[in-house]
């Protein structure tokens, strides 16, 4: 009997980005456990990074997810959520967004939380979102790298950058726990973590243990 598939999907086209979720999600590939494949969207951006991007992205996503029959659940590995609801609205197998599941799990972990953005133009994306939810009152700040999603997978003094703006959303902000606003850099949860001294949390990371969770339960 074949194991039941996640689907991971990176919006945007970078694979780079893809391999570092490969890699970050390694740990959660059971020999006998659902099998988490990681994809890459070829025709969205390189990075997904102004509110133009988010939407030319939602359709393609929902296509994808229409025509693969094979998947027991799906997980849109971008911090914005690109067209969460759309997917939702056209499979009846569970569709999880990275931040949604992020922010999530990160209450479990503190009181408030604070997110490292890639940009100063994401904050406000990123706000509306968290309004929308009703969890701004858990939110201690968000900060940005100032940096572009090809450079937070891959540049080198990314995780130096990093550790800067968490350090100051943990003494100045008062965060409890870190989470991080970009897919792109699920290589630096661990040594951030190392580093500030409180959880960090990957989203991606985040929303395949519950992707991994609704499916071994749908099975059990």
């Amino acid at each position: 009997m074949s194991r039941p598939r996640i689907l991971v999907i990176n919006p945007n086209s970078n694979t780079v980005v893809t391999k570092g979720l490969e890699d970050a999600l390694k740990p959660l590939d059971f020999a006998d456990g659902p099998e988490i494949v990681c994809a890459t969207l070829a025709e969205g951006p390189y990075g997904i990074e102004s509110q133009a991007d988010v939407d030319s992205v939602a359709m393609p996503l929902r296509r994808l997810i229409e025509s693969d029959n094979s998947a027991s659940a799906f997980v849109i590995a971008c911090y914005s959520d690109p067209g969460l609801h759309v997917c939702r609205e056209g499979t009846d197998r569970p569709v999880f967004g990275i931040a949604e599941c992020g922010v999530m799990a990160a209450m479990t972990r503190a009181e408030t939380f604070g997110v490292i953005a890639i940009a100063q133009r994401s904050i406000r994306r990123h706000i509306r979102y968290l309004r929308q939810m009703g969890l701004m009152d858990r939110l201690a700040g968000e900060r940005p790298l100032n940096m572009s999603v090809a450079e937070t997978a891959s540049g080198s003094g990314t995780l130096a950058r990093m550790i800067e703006v968490g350090r100051a959303l943990k003494d100045e902000d008062g965060a409890g726990v870190i989470v991080m606003g970009c897919a792109g850099m699920a290589r630096m949860r661990l040594p951030l973590e190392d580093a500030l001294g409180i959880p960090v949390i990957d989203p991606t990371q985040a929303a395949a243990a519950m992707a991994l969770g609704a499916v071994q339960f749908a099975r059990h």
